[in-house]
């Protein structure tokens, strides 16, 4: 069971990508953290990864502001504190939390059932919920290519079913925890605030599109309810993951203007941050550049 002020977070698609630097970030910010992913083996390695890509790239930029001779390093911004009352342990920030990993396939209620399950055992509450899990690729409508029915299917068990699924389980769990002040992040995509583009990718933007629906429609029930949980929606432009390279050529992308993991990540941690009367809904994150 978690310690009393320990805080939860329970994050989907966490064995890559955007799912493993907001996994990261929260067990950095002192959350105990619950990864669910399909491939189980992968889960802790991609948190790890994530977390040695977040400090290069951290680095790079450090480098590169030192190099220019932008701004005050850490330890003059501490200088400048003029109350002096700034301990070395609030200097260091909090403690890393806990990580457990879970095999869940989001596709499948009855593993959704069984990892929340798992958190109610073992933990007895979660605060923070985000959907993370997400799936892709272009596929005709009109059945102009091989294509078939299940595709459509996966896209929309992960994207919208997936995520309804996971976040009716984790408000009963906050409820039945007593937690007043929890929290429910969709991870969307500037997908779902324009039409689509290129038109094969047309079920992956209508799920998107959803998915800011339901984010609106469960505000309004939040609401209803007079209950003070928040939900919040973040939509992430180019963001350099394995969810393009796998959809389509990656290495030409990314000559084009991206974000990383981390950047929707450092989103997510400002949200769940923010004080509780305040309801951060939507955040829409892109790459200075981005054409569309």
């Amino acid at each position: 069971m978690a310690l009393p002020d320990e805080r939860v977070a329970v994050v989907t698609g966490a064995s890559s990508g955007i799912g493993a630097a907001v996994a990261y970030q929260l067990q950095e910010a002192g959350f105990t953290v619950v990864a669910l992913a399909r491939r189980l083996d992968s889960i802790a390695e991609a948190v790890d990864g994530a977390r040695l890509a977040a400090r290069a790239r951290e680095q790079q930029r450090s480098a590169g502001q030192g190099q220019a001779g932008k701004g005050p390093g850490l330890l003059h911004c501490f200088r400048r504190d003029r109350q002096g009352k700034r301990a070395a342990a609030e200097a260091a920030g909090p403690e890393p939390g806990n990580l457990h990993c879970l095999a869940c396939d989001v596709r499948q209620e009855a593993a959704v059932l069984r990892a929340f399950a798992w958190v109610r055992e073992h933990l007895g509450r979660v605060h923070v919920l985000v959907n993370s899990a997400g799936v892709g690729g272009a596929r005709s409508l009109a059945g102009f290519d091989d294509s078939i029915s299940e595709d459509w299917n996966r896209i929309l068990d992960v994207n919208i079913l997936g995520l309804s699924i996971c976040t009716r389980e984790a408000i009963k769990l906050m409820n039945e925890a007593g937690v007043e002040d929890g929290h429910i992040v969709h991870i969307c995509s500037v997908a779902g605030h324009v039409m689509p583009i290129v038109p094969e990718y047309s079920m992956y933007h209508a799920s998107k599109h959803a998915v800011r629906v339901l984010t609106e429609g469960l505000r309004k029930e939040l609401v209803a309810a007079k209950s003070r949980i928040r939900v919040t929606e973040v939509s992430p432009g180019m963001v350099k993951t394995n969810f393009f390279e796998a959809t389509s050529n990656g290495e030409e992308l990314w000559s084009a203007p991206h974000l990383f993991p981390e950047d929707i990540a450092s989103a997510v941690l400002y949200a769940v941050n923010s004080p509780s009367h305040v309801q951060i809904h939507e955040i829409i994150v892109k790459p200075v550049g981005e054409e569309f």
